[in-house]
This record gives structure tokens, C-alpha cells and sequence, in this order.
């Protein structure tokens, strides 16, 4: 198994690799944006994972959670932050080249959660722009992401920018 997998069951996450290849040049889907070069990661209860269902607002703490735009509508809510981490590549290699950091909070028992989905968005988008947005993280999260990120790909954390790098420093 390569070193940029995780074997979980049957199924194989991966942080995705920049790739070259289009498939249209114009016409249909031009202008589209190519989500295999961005990864979501969870960080929930002390644990940063690679959750591909993030995707699709279906990750393993959004299950069966009814979402509002009102936070006074899950008071007794648990933070859950969203990570987009985008890999990059250049002459020398693969490198994490964007991360933006989104906030939710759930609560599995009343089965409620918040979160603006427009924020998730616009930071994902972010991120895919090359960007790190990682500034609300707190000191555990930040180590966390970092512990991950190092541990999924030594070699892309060495070639990443300085940026993310001081941005996970504390």
C-alpha cells in the first residue's frame, strides 16, 4: 500500500493528487470545479481523520443530524471543524498547497447541528485556491491537523509552504 492510503474496511482513503488530465476542453463542464484535488479532514472528540463523505455534507458526525443556520438552535452542541486540504504538485513533487478551516457544532443527541453551508463552500473554494484559513483552530486542533498531516505524507509536509507550516505552529 502506497504511503498517501489508509486502509479502513474494504475502502481506501486518500488525499488526492493534483491531476493534469482534463477531460473537456470547452463546452460541457468548463469552467467546473475539479474536487480530486481536495480532501476533507475531521477533527471530532480529539481526533483529526480523512472523511471522503465530508463531500457531501454526509461525514461520520453529519449523519442523521438536521442542520440550521441558527446557533441558538444547538446550545448543548459539541465543536467540529472541517478541514479542506488541498494537495498540490510542482517541479520537485506533491505538497499540501491549500488548507481552510470550517467550524460546526452537533448535537447527536437532539440529532440537531449547525453549520452555514456557505462558509463550508467558500472555504473549500479557498482552499482550493491555495490558501490556508487556519486561524480560528485552537492550540489542540492545530496539532491535531498537523500530527495527521505529517503522518499521511512526511515528505509533502516538508515540501509544503512556510505558510501552513507557522500557520500549525500553534
Amino acid at each position: 500500500m502506497e504511503n498517501n492510503e489508509q486502509q479502513i474496511g474494504k475502502k481506501q482513503i486518500a488525499l488526492n493528487i493534483v491531476s493534469g488530465k482534463s477531460k473537456h476542453k470547452m463546452g460541457f463542464g468548463a469552467g467546473s470545479i475539479d474536487l480530486n484535488n481536495i480532501s476533507p479532514v475531521i477533527i471530532d472528540r480529539g481526533e483529526a481523520t480523512i472523511d471522503i463523505g465530508a463531500m457531501h455534507a454526509k461525514s461520520k458526525p453529519e449523519r442523521r443530524i438536521r442542520f440550521s443556520a441558527n446557533r441558538e438552535d444547538v446550545p448543548n452542541g459539541r465543536q467540529v471543524w472541517i478541514v479542506w486540504v488541498a494537495v498540490d504538485r510542482d517541479a520537485e513533487g506533491q505538497f499540501y498547497g491549500g488548507a481552510t478551516a470550517s467550524e460546526m457544532w452537533i448535537d447527536e443527541e437532539e440529532r440537531r447541528g449547525w453549520k452555514i453551508l456557505a462558509d463550508h463552500v467558500n472555504r473549500m473554494d479557498a482552499a482550493l485556491k491555495r490558501k490556508f484559513m487556519l486561524d480560528e483552530l485552537g492550540a489542540e486542533e492545530k496539532k491535531l491537523l498537523k500530527d495527521l498531516l505529517v503522518s499521511h505524507n512526511e515528505e509533502w509536509w516538508e515540501k509544503s509552504p512556510d505558510e501552513l507550516k507557522q500557520a500549525l505552529e500553534g
